[in-house]
């Protein structure tokens, strides 16, 4: 009896143990991230980050809070018109591509360029927390990988003078360990009777793939050779590298070591939470509405977008589009995460957004990946549909054929006036859609 109730308390333990790392594990892996709070390991910690890491996982649970209690939780979902997509969905795109031109705005190719363009006052660093909106999965695919310039759809690797030759010996270390294993192995195979079939077949596999880590090898010396051979080349990149390091060394009250891994990651991640000043003041806009009618701040999913980041995002999410001017590449656009927003949240959200459409301040969009991805105008004024005609193919290079071009622009020659009087009906009904996991 006593052995029995002994086994059932030990039992007791374990299910209790297993159960609180599942759930531990669940809640630290789900998070976004927000490495750039943590101070480097060979500095001491700021309290600044401190204080702002405390405030960001409060207003994280005032986003995520169960809202099944609420008055209006089961309030009819209503997609205004204009933030559905227009009949001819390129008119979407087109439109901010057309901004792009109106304005010859710059967009980034890669970090170097968002770190140049925050240099210049392009782009401003968005705080991680007010009282009215939160950065919630900014840069949460940032990697801990070397910078690189991102050039013809390729990423090369930065280097300074000392870390290139540095570089170059690993290469060649590799080189040479990875020979003299091949010729370990040959001679193991000369050594074989001709009936050790199997070992001889088992080691031939050994042979092929020592070589094939030499053809990659020898790939990456290629790379840098073609990179960094020519002198004046070589200096540009040193001198990319530089302009990184000095960003690096001072940015958002902290500093940040290109050597270190972790801080790689967390200077890319306090490098995204970034926009243009035409982009915040409609974020603000609209998170201080927010925040007046629920008491909750706004969650902010994405802002500026290098198009190399969007590469590695467009594998773990399809909404992120690869064309040659990406939105978020510009610093123009932010996305609103709605997933654990109320149905009366994502109206009063949806409302306001397209009032702002209206007046022409900005162009908006429910995506179905639960964002609202918004799309700031430079000057407040949309862009002419003439521009936007002209853009289409940018978006859609097939409609370079200029016949196929004026079939799709009749289609859309009169959206705008449509738009407005879809606005007018009562849009769809659908309740309220369950929160979906972050991927």
């Amino acid at each position: 009896m006593v052995k029995g109730t002994v086994r059932s308390y030990l039992l007791l333990i374990v299910v209790s143990a297993v159960s609180g790392i599942a759930v531990w594990a669940a809640l630290h892996f789900s998070a976004p991230k927000q490495h750039w709070f943590t101070a480097s390991p060979t500095q001491p910690a700021n309290l600044i980050y401190s204080t702002d890491s405390d405030r960001w996982e409060q207003a994280v649970s005032k986003v995520k809070e169960d809202r099944t209690q609420d008055a209006n939780a089961n309030v009819a979902l209503e997609v205004p018109a204009e933030l559905r997509h227009y009949e001819d969905r390129h008119w979407f795109l087109a439109t901010q591509v057309a901004e792009v031109k109106k304005n010859s705005i710059q967009n980034c190719q890669d970090y170097l360029d968002v770190a140049a363009m925050i240099s210049r006052g392009d782009l401003v660093p968005v705080p991680v927390v007010t009282d009215d909106y939160v950065l919630f999965g900014v840069g949460a695919r940032a990697d801990q990988d070397a910078f690189t310039r991102y050039e013809d759809d390729h990423p090369l690797a930065l280097y300074d003078e000392t870390q290139l030759a540095n570089e170059y010996q690993r290469l060649a270390n590799q080189r040479s360990n990875i020979q003299s294993e091949v010729s370990r192995l040959n001679s193991q195979i000369g050594s074989l009777k001709s009936s050790d079939r199997a070992k001889r077949n088992e080691l031939q596999k050994q042979v092929s793939a020592q070589q094939h880590q030499l053809a990659t090898i020898d790939g990456q010396k290629s790379a840098l050779d073609k990179a960094y051979g020519q002198a004046d080349q070589r200096q540009k990149l040193f001198k990319d590298f530089e302009s990184l390091q000095t960003l690096a060394k001072n940015f958002r009250g902290r500093s940040y070591d290109l050597g270190n891994a972790t801080d790689r990651e967390a200077l890319k991640i306090a490098m995204l939470s970034s926009i243009r000043p035409a982009a915040l003041k409609i974020l603000e806009e609209v998170a201080s509405a927010y925040s007046r009618q629920f008491n909750r701040p706004l969650p902010i999913s994405s802002m500026v977008r290098p198009e190399e980041y969007q590469h590695t995002l467009r594998r773990f999410n399809r909404y992120a589009v690869i064309i040659d001017t990406p939105p978020h590449s510009t610093g123009l656009a932010f996305d609103i995460d709605y997933r654990y927003m109320s149905s009366a949240e994502q109206n009063f959200v949806m409302n306001y957004l397209a009032q702002l459409k209206r007046d022409g301040r900005i162009e908006v969009l429910r995506e179905r990946g639960a964002n609202f991805h918004v799309f700031a105008f430079t000057d407040g004024v949309r862009p002419p549909d003439e521009l936007i005609k002209a853009s289409l193919v940018d978006v859609d290079p097939s409609l370079k054929d200029a016949e196929n071009t004026d079939e799709k622009v009749s289609d859309t020659k009169t959206k705008s006036q449509k738009t407005k009087h879809q606005a007018a009906r009562k849009s769809p009904v659908r309740k309220n859609p369950k929160p979906r996991k972050r991927r």
